[in-house]
């Protein structure tokens, strides 16, 4: 006889952000053979976590902040393009069927320049396409070690001093180098140089004592190049001694330039930062080093580019300014508080700068719930998948010491949930609407599935606040009978208040709360009567960061508006965003009033910034020093808003959210906390891993790539698949 198949394993997941739906994606490829049977519960009505979007009234894009993926997103953008190939949607039917229907490629960001002669202006930097496209199937996973992102940045200063060089009029093609040869010519010849002749190329050039033309320190870094592919066998001083020539070099030959054009000075800086980068990494030996880039994760970010040689106008340049204000690093979201590990901060900034492909950002055509969380929805809905909505976990029970094996780790033995609402069919709540044929997630649930759900609208029911407690029952659900493994992809910001067992038992679990921080983050949305342009914006639609004020970073999204059904069309669509300045800790649930009081906080600075500020990326929208309120489209609140609204009153009918929830919270990478994170390949609960950016999943900075590649690991942690080859990036042992 042919003996039973074994029971498929059940596992639970909690949660449905983009580590959580990852990991369910993984277990339940085809190739498990049904191996998982994976349910996940989720408070509220959708899927997404801090990627969520909803369709308010007009059916308009409603996002939890703005969500631009990077060309670097290799795992990310690999799981949404397997998902969409095996959904296989007609495209004559169905506008969103192909990667490309969702994403298009956005290759320019822009940076408010404060040091411009001009005054502020805006420094709109380009990025040529990469090769490729990114999560590209028919490419295998891709591993860079520390050695090829330095040959990288070396290659990058070469690009940018012929760029500064080619500004000037130089030609880099017949000028003779140092050595007598051009550029070229030894390039080529330094391919194939031994240790041996290779520092006796360097010694030559130390000699000399200072490089005469840009063409000679072309020449000097690609010998340098070559040194860095041999670290190891070449010895620290005289690479040390090399760069120095080159930073000297490019000093001596852009100074004089810079005070007069802001795009050499520009170029000077960049130069000047990622000497600084190359220098710290042969002094802190981090090609060979086993911790790779983590070796310096004690240091900030710039403190350790000034110790290694960064000057302090670069250090202050609108560009590294950028770099914190991309990833909200500000500790207690204060802009007076820029803080964020240097080894993380590197590690994210060569895979963003020298890896990404097709396009540095990507854009998509619809809200990130539509053009992301439904496919998974749909594809794991197909696979078998159930999906209980509206649990809201409370508490995770650790067995109890003495009933583990002697030596062995303990392991979960039950979970609670606060049951927010119930179905009045008794079945699974169907949480998508329609939009001209395309499925989306609603900005509400829909209430009329659910038990008194008209009651519980009129009552204001807001099933994602972590300080709404209210709940129709309690489910506990145990080990053995409701699920052998878990996966737990809340926000560490929840993690005290559903894992205190855990907290309590494990010091490492306790510090790892600690010493991980996050910050609340602020966002808003405009539907302009006009388009950028009329408004004084004098380039095309861009992303732009280091504005002054609330609300640093500032997108144009107009390329929306035809997936929205406002009754008045919109000539343009904004959205901003920036950290909330709070404390690092959000209250506990009997603080109810906090939620109200912060989102009432988040009104007054876009009010504050509407009329004092935005004049400075839109200076026709506040010509006497008032925001020209008449400029936002009515009507479009909850509830309809007021059309006949005037002055501030006006921005009732726009969208705002203050991001205050502890699972909302974004994950900050501050000097010293990396050490404390656990990895969900940890086994210290036998049968529970963790899922999200903040876990150490081989990129630790809060972005959806970081949290694919933790479910990714997760999924690994309770099945062996995918391998950790497989997870493009990970260079963890």
């Amino acid at each position: 006889m042919t003996p039973a198949p074994d029971p498929p394993i059940e596992v639970a997941i909690i949660g449905s952000g983009c580590a959580a739906v990852s990991a369910a994606f993984e277990l339940t490829r085809p190739e498990q053979r049904g191996r998982y049977r994976v349910t996940i519960y989720q408070e509220g009505w959708r899927f997404g976590g801090k990627g969520a979007s909803g369709r308010g009234p007009g059916r308009r894009i409603e996002e939890h902040g703005l969500h631009i993926w990077m060309g670097f997103y290799e795992n990310a953008f690999l799981l949404l393009r397997e998902c969409l190939a095996e959904l296989d949607r007609d495209p004559t039917t169905h506008r969103f069927a192909r990667f490309e229907d969702l994403f298009f490629p956005d290759p320019v960001i822009g940076v408010v320049d404060r040091r411009s002669d001009a005054g502020a202006a805006n420094w709109l930097g380009y990025f040529p396409p990469g090769a490729g496209t990114p999560g590209d199937p028919d490419q295998p996973a891709r591993a860079f070690s520390v050695g090829d992102y330095l040959v990288r940045l070396v290659q990058l200063v070469q690009a940018l001093l012929l760029s500064a060089g080619r500004a000037e009029g130089a030609s880099f093609e017949q000028v003779p180098s140092a050595e007598g040869a051009s550029f070229e010519q030894a390039q080529s010849a330094s391919e194939s140089l031994e240790p041996g002749a290779l520092l006796e190329r360097i010694a030559r050039l130390l000699r000399y004592g200072q490089l005469a033309t840009l063409s000679s320190a072309l020449h000097a870094s690609q010998i340098l190049q070559i040194a860095l592919r041999q670290a190891g066998r070449i010895p620290r001083s005289p690479l040390l001694g090399l760069l120095d020539l080159i930073g000297r070099a490019a000093e001596s030959q852009l100074a004089a330039l810079v005070e007069r054009d802001d795009e050499l000075r520009r170029i000077h800086e960049l130069v000047d930062l990622i000497l600084a980068v190359v220098r710290g990494a042969v002094r802190f030996e981090l090609v060979s080093h086993p911790e790779g880039f983590d070796a310096i994760n004690d240091y900030e970010w710039r403190e350790w580019l000034r110790m290694n040689g960064a000057q302090e106008s670069s250090l202050n340049s609108s560009f590294v300014l950028s770099l914190y204000n991309l990833p909200f690093a500000y500790e207690g979201g204060d802009p007076a508080r820029p803080r964020a590990a240097a080894g993380d901060a590197l590690r994210c900034c060569v895979r963003a700068f020298l890896t990404y492909r097709g396009s540095f950002f990507w854009k998509m055509r619809t809200g990130m719930g539509d053009a992301v969380f439904e496919p998974f929805y749909a594809v794991l809905k197909q696979r078998g998948v159930h999906f209980r909505f509206f649990h809201r976990l409370t508490h995770v029970s650790l067995a109890d010491p003495g009933r583990s094996p002697l030596g062995e780790p303990t392991f979960v033995e039950s979970l609670d949930f606060e049951v927010q609402a119930e179905t009045r069919s008794g079945g699974e709540y169907q949480p998508l609407l329609e939009v001209d044929g395309v499925h989306c997630w609603p900005s509400e649930p829909d209430w009329s599935q659910l038990w008194d759900g008209e009651r519980m609208r009129r009552e204001g029911r807001a099933f994602e606040c972590f300080w709404d407690r209210r709940h129709v029952a309690r489910r506990s659900i145990r080990v053995g009978e409701d699920f052998d493994m878990v996966v737990l992809g809340v926000g560490i910001g929840a993690i005290p208040h559903v894992a205190s067992e855990l907290v309590a038992r494990d010091p490492r679990w306790a510090e790892m709360v600690r010493e991980v921080k996050t910050t609340a983050t602020q966002a808003f949305q405009l539907w302009l009567r006009e388009p950028a342009g009329a408004l004084g914006w004098p380039e095309a639609a861009v992303n732009v960061t280091g504005i002054d004020g609330a609300f640093e970073t500032w997108a144009d999204m107009s390329h929306l508006i035809p997936e929205e059904r406002m009754a008045e069309t919109p000539k343009s669509v904004a959205y901003f965003c920036a950290s909330l300045p709070t404390s690092s800790d959000p209250p506990g649930p009997e603080e109810t009033g906090y939620p109200a009081a912060q989102r009432e906080r988040v009104r007054r600075h876009i009010v504050q910034y509407l009329d004092r500020e935005i004049g400075r990326v839109w200076p026709r929208a506040n010509p006497g020093g008032e925001f020209r309120w008449d400029l936002l489209i009515p009507g479009q609140g909850p509830d309809g808003g007021n059309a006949e609204a005037r002055g501030a009153l006006r921005l009732e009918s726009q969208f705002w959210t203050a991001n205050v929830s502890p699972s909302a919270r974004y994950t900050l990478c501050l000097p010293g906390s990396a050490r404390h994170r656990i990895s969900p390949l940890d086994h210290a609960v036998d049968n529970l891993t963790i899922a999200g950016d903040w876990t150490a999943c081989g990129l630790n900075v809060g972005c959806v790539e970081a949290a694919v590649m933790s479910g990714r690991l997760a999924a690994h942690a309770l099945s062996g698949a995918p391998a950790l080859s497989e997870i493009t990036g990970y260079d963890h042992p």
